[in-house]
């Protein structure tokens, strides 16, 4: 396979060859569902199903497991300020979560187990890591990881365990053997709710985050899985415990390629709810539609931040709309001419068109390089306009139309078919391009009907009034073969 991906843990981007022939399983960390996500979280989640579509337009059979956290101390605390279940907070915030996700395009996983449902694995993996003398019971009644006893700790994010600093730990005197040791399973709380508590060899208590995380995707994908992502402020200490806990338990390597995505900013800043500097989706989807808001994350390669803007959105809207007209312009033409709209074909099909096809099929085998991909979409996007250039405005003989007609074929069908592998360009284009208008479409169609009257007694200045007034209420005309068709600016 030609497919070459950047492995965090080897800082070197390495061919990808997956354990089992054509299957591919990858584990990436989802969501602490205690209230709505925001646009950074989105960001993540597209990186990842990005990296999922074209694992599988690439022909592989592909086992996506993306967990949610659903018991955590944010959650406990949301859920009594609500007054209301830790069930029916996670059950809201999961349906919200999904909504808003699925209108950007992001697909479902495989998978989405949440933690609630593997306590007992992560208590199973818990006990094989005390009887490896990797694990201990406070007096407290926590469980905490040795990491000064797992040796490979660090080789994730190339961490020094003499150089991490203990204030960034949590102290000694909470019982813990040595500052950098982390909790495995939490005893219970007085205070407490019962929804917050789970029986175990341990005594009442709830998992730690890290460990939630090696049950599942070892649960799930086996002991050792090729894929792992998640964000970079994962990469330690979650991730870094996550190794330790799994090859501590099990004795085998854990990962083979480990994915991280860049933060999305605003002024510089990771978008975070601690810093109150975040949008959710839900707001920004009041303003952009879901295409809109993926296509601007997509335009940034997953491993560089994003800065956040609207400006940013205004443009990849300017963009993505670019695309759209490509698409009515080519089936318009197309119909015009009596030829068959063009359907979309497998990514193995597509590339047998032209360069092009291939070098878009180069650029997301380079590490998901998801820019250099759109490029070649907009390269097929000046082609359909030159094509119409030619056919509406040349003097052109049948010669030339029949090989322009089919080069305009090949290229309506490529914008559709490499689209699909990212997620975009699979609306009707009018449909997409008209969506929004606050006009009435019949009232519209009545200037568009007066305007080609004008045209027809000669009356350009009319004709010049009406295009100016649909354009200042929003409205955008084109002209074509087939007819004038309008657009919303």
């Amino acid at each position: 396979m030609s497919l070459r991906i950047y492995n965090t843990l080897t800082r070197a981007v390495e061919p990808f060859v997956p354990l089992e022939p054509g299957h591919v399983r990858m584990y990436v960390c989802g969501m602490t569902i205690y209230d709505l996500c925001h646009v950074g979280h989105a960001r993540m989640m597209m990186a990842f199903d990005v990296v999922q579509r074209w694992l599988k337009a690439s022909g592989f059979r592909v086992t996506y497991v993306r967990n949610i956290t659903d018991i955590e101390d944010k959650i406990i605390k949301r859920a009594l300020e609500r007054g209301i279940t830790i069930r029916q907070l996670t059950d809201e915030m999961i349906a919200a979560m999904h909504r808003d996700i699925g209108a950007l395009g992001v697909e479902r996983p495989t998978h989405e187990p949440r933690a609630t449902e593997y306590v007992g694995q992560m208590l199973d993996m818990i006990g094989l890591l005390e009887e490896k003398g990797l694990a201990y019971q406070s007096a407290n009644g926590d469980v905490n990881y040795a990491v000064r006893k797992f040796e490979g700790y660090g080789k994730l994010s190339r961490r020094n365990l003499d150089e991490l600093r203990a204030g960034e730990r949590v102290a000694v005197d909470e019982g813990k053997h040595d500052p950098l040791d982390f909790v495995l399973w939490k005893a219970a709380k007085a205070d407490e709710p019962a929804d917050a508590k789970y029986d175990g060899r341990y005594g009442p208590g709830r998992p730690g985050w890290h460990i939630e995380c090696s049950a599942m995707s070892c649960a799930v994908l086996g002991e050792t899985f090729d894929i792992h992502g998640g964000g970079l402020d994962l990469q330690f200490p979650h991730h870094e415990n996550e190794i330790a806990q799994s090859e501590g338990a099990l004795g085998k390597p854990f990962v083979r390629y480990w994915m991280h995505n860049g933060f999305l900013n605003v002024d510089n800043e990771k978008m975070s709810k601690s810093l109150g500097n975040f949008f959710t989706i839900q707001d920004v989807l009041k303003s952009y539609d879901g295409e809109t808001v993926r296509f601007f994350m997509l335009r940034t390669h997953y491993r560089s931040p994003i800065n956040y803007s609207d400006a940013a959105l205004e443009d990849a809207k300017a963009a993505l709309r670019r695309l759209y007209n490509a698409l009515e312009i080519g089936d318009a033409l197309l119909a015009a001419h009596g030829r068959p709209a063009a359907s979309t074909v497998s990514l193995e099909q597509v590339c047998e068109l032209d360069d092009l096809a291939k070098q878009f099929v180069s650029a997301m085998d380079d590490d998901f390089n998801t820019p250099g991909a759109l490029a070649m979409l907009f390269a097929y996007a000046s082609d359909v306009g030159a094509i119409r250039n030619g056919l509406v405005h040349g003097n052109v003989d049948r010669d030339f139309c029949e090989t322009s007609l089919k080069v305009l074929h090949r290229s309506v069908q490529a914008l559709r078919s490499l689209g699909a592998t990212l997620g975009l360009l699979q609306q009707a284009p009018r449909a997409y391009l008209q969506a929004g208008s606050t006009l009435d479409e019949a009232a519209i169609q009545a200037q568009i009907e007066a305007r080609a009257a004008a045209k027809a007694a000669k009356d350009f200045a009319e004709a010049d009034r009406i295009r100016k007034a649909l354009l200042d209420a929003g409205i955008v005309l084109q002209d074509s073969p087939s007819g004038t068709s309008w657009m919303k600016a």
